[in-house]
C-alpha cells in the first residue's frame, strides 16, 4: 500500500472508519491490513527493535480499536495510528536507552541485505558495510531529525504530512530534512561504496535524500 494518491487514500480509510464505528468488525480488520505493514516498518525504523516493534504494531491497533468511537475525523485514520507509533517508539527507545540496554534484534539492515544482495555471498559483505553505516548516522541524528526522515524518505509521507504527525509546521521538517541530508552525507563521506544490484526502495529514497554519490549505478 502506498500513499500514491492521499484522497482517495483518505476516503477510503473514512468509509472503513465508518463501518467500523457501525459495528462492522471486518471493516476495522480492513484497516489493520490496509496499514500494519506501515506501522511495523515506523515502528522498526524508530526504535531498531524487531521485537519491539512487533509489540508497539499490536498495541497501536488495540489502542485505535478501544478509541475508535471517540475518533472524530478531524484528522484521518492513518496520521492518528501514525502519531500513536512515533509516541510509543520513542518512548519505547528513550526506556530502553535509560536502561543501557542495546536492542538484540535490530532487523533493519538484515532487511535490506536480504531484498538487495538476493543470496550472492559477496554483494552481502559490500551492502553489509554500507548499511551498517548508514544506519548508525540515521540513529545519530537527533530524535525529531531522525523521526522527520523516517516519515518522509522512509515512510513516503509528504512534508505536510508529517507536520501533522509531529505537530509541527511544514517549515520545520523541511529543515530538518535539509540538515539530515547534509549530517548523512557527512557521515557518509569517508567511504565510497560500489554497489552491484539497485538498493531496496527505502534505501534508495533515504540516501537520495542524502545526496550520496554512491548512489550512482556501477557495472560489475
Amino acid at each position: 500500500m502506498t500513499m500514491a494518491d492521499p484522497k482517495r487514500e483518505g476516503e477510503a480509510a473514512a468509509l472503513l472508519v465508518a463501518r467500523a464505528k457501525a459495528g462492522d468488525a471486518s471493516a476495522f480488520e480492513a484497516l489493520v491490513r490496509r496499514y500494519r505493514k506501515r506501522i511495523y516498518a515506523l515502528a522498526l525504523h524508530l526504535t531498531g527493535s524487531g521485537s519491539e516493534a512487533d509489540d508497539i504494531t499490536q498495541d497501536v491497533f488495540l489502542r485505535a480499536y478501544r478509541a475508535l468511537e471517540g475518533f472524530e475525523g478531524r484528522s484521518e485514520f492513518f496520521t492518528w495510528v501514525y502519531r500513536m507509533t512515533v509516541n510509543r517508539s520513542l518512548n519505547a527507545r528513550r526506556d530502553r536507552e535509560r536502561r543501557g540496554e542495546e536492542p538484540m534484534d535490530d532487523l533493519r539492515v538484515e532487511l535490506a541485505i536480504h531484498i538487495d544482495a538476493r543470496g550472492n555471498p559477496a554483494i552481502e559483505a559490500d551492502l553489509r558495510q554500507t548499511y551498517t553505516r548508514l544506519v548508525r548516522a540515521l540513529d545519530a541524528l537527533p530524535v525529531e531529525m531522525r523521526t522527520s526522515v523516517v516519515l518522509v524518505a522512509l515512510q513516503g509521507l509528504s512534508h505536510g504530512e508529517a507536520a501533522v504527525v509531529q505537530k509541527c509546521s511544514e517549515g520545520t521538517i523541511a529543515w530538518r530534512i535539509h540538515e539530515a541530508r547534509r549530517r548523512l552525507h557527512e557521515s557518509m563521506r569517508p567511504e565510497q561504496i560500489k554497489r552491484r544490484r539497485p538498493l531496496s526502495a527505502e534505501l534508495s529514497r533515504l540516501l537520495a535524500d542524502a545526496g550520496l554519490p554512491l548512489l550512482a549505478t556501477k557495472p560489475n
